[in-house]
């Protein structure tokens, strides 16, 4: 694939590595040969993914739940979630964020995204006393990232804010302790940034998230299976029905691919193309004014441009998305230097 194109569109679709490829084409034949055999087989696979999981994000075991995509998972936390919560919300944060908290009964209020958006979140705060704060880690259309620190400090000076982050645009990009966090919940689809493919998501959870929240789901899947056996856990009834082992599975052999190539390097390689990439933005002009400003950003970048130039990159093998009033690229560590000269050199050739 990155043979063939520049490609800079892992925030819509992450390259499916020939490590999970040859992981789904096994289980496949397997599945195919051997039917509930194979399923018989695989009665630990779930466990063990929730223990990778807690390895590589340094969360607990028995509160990882795991689902086919975020948007199931999350709408299962907002049903489970008290009608009367005040709920705050990233004024054009992502859709399947907004649109299922504004689909309920819940009392919505509003930060700014912007350059000072951390200023914004903590005046709403205090301004609103919302009992729930939910948020993409990485906005999905700027890039413009939280800061982490921010988020610990906002914890500490707001203990009983349930605070919920969305992390599908930013897990799989730099090493992250979900435990020293200043998250409550974190879910994520895997299929971007991590490159597991379609079809999983997790959510972690801290301790006190299952004496503040009782989704109604439930099935036989509810208390099947390590750290499940329990009747009413909070993990069983994020899972009442079947899930597809070669689509779950797909997120341990994902991280197991990102060990062996070292999560220290992989985030090393990501700051320092979007260093490089922010630094050559500006010098063009391309960048909002909001993300201009910031010191911290992703290795998301909207970059101004007509669909005239998107089409022209298309026809060159760049890929990317057209997000908002812009076009949005994205690096990712299997990006290179050359991958963002290519693309500067496109656009200051652009004629249109």
């Amino acid at each position: 694939m990155i043979g063939q194109y520049t490609y800079l569109n892992t925030a819509a679709t992450g390259i499916l590595s020939e490590t999970v490829f040859d992981y789904r084409q096994d289980q496949n034949l397997d599945m195919l040969t051997q039917a509930s055999i194979f399923r018989d087989k695989k009665s630990n696979l779930y466990a063990e993914v929730r223990e990778a999981l807690a390895q590589f994000y340094k969360a607990e075991a028995n509160k990882v739940a795991l689902m086919p995509s975020f948007s199931f998972g999350f709408n299962a936390f907002l049903e489970g979630s008290p009608a009367t919560a005040k709920v705050l919300l990233l004024e054009g944060d992502y859709p399947s964020i907004n649109l299922p908290v504004e689909a309920r009964d819940f009392e919505v209020c509003y930060a700014e995204i912007d350059e000072n958006l951390e200023m914004n979140v903590s005046a709403a705060v205090k301004e609103h006393q919302p009992d729930v704060f939910v948020f993409s880690m990485v906005q999905y259309v700027s890039g413009i990232k939280i800061d982490l620190d921010f988020l610990k400090q906002l914890k500490k000076e707001n203990p009983n804010l349930l605070i919920v982050g969305d992390g599908t645009q930013f897990c799989g990009t730099e090493v992250f302790n979900f435990q020293e966090s200043g998250l409550d919940v974190l879910g994520t689809s895997a299929y971007k940034w991590l490159n597991a493919g379609f079809g999983n998501a997790f959510f972690l959870f801290k301790e006190e998230v299952a004496e503040r929240v009782y989704p109604k789901a439930v099935g036989f899947g509810s208390n099947i299976g390590k750290y499940k056996q329990e009747e009413n856990t909070l993990i069983g009834k994020f899972e009442p029905g079947h899930l597809d082992t070669s689509n779950i599975g797909s997120i341990k052999a994902a991280l197991q691919l990102q060990e062996k190539i070292g999560v220290e390097e992989i985030e090393k390689q990501v700051k320092n193309l979007k260093t490089l990439a922010k630094a050559e933005f500006e010098k063009l002009h391309l960048l909002e004014e909001k993300v201009a400003k910031r010191k911290e950003h992703s290795s998301l970048f909207n970059i101004k441009g007509t669909t005239e130039l998107f089409n022209f990159l298309n026809n060159r093998g760049v890929v990317c998305s057209q997000r908002g009033d812009g076009i949005r690229v994205s690096f990712h560590y299997y990006n290179t230097q050359q991958d963002l000269e290519e693309l500067l050199d496109l656009i200051k050739n652009f004629g249109g």
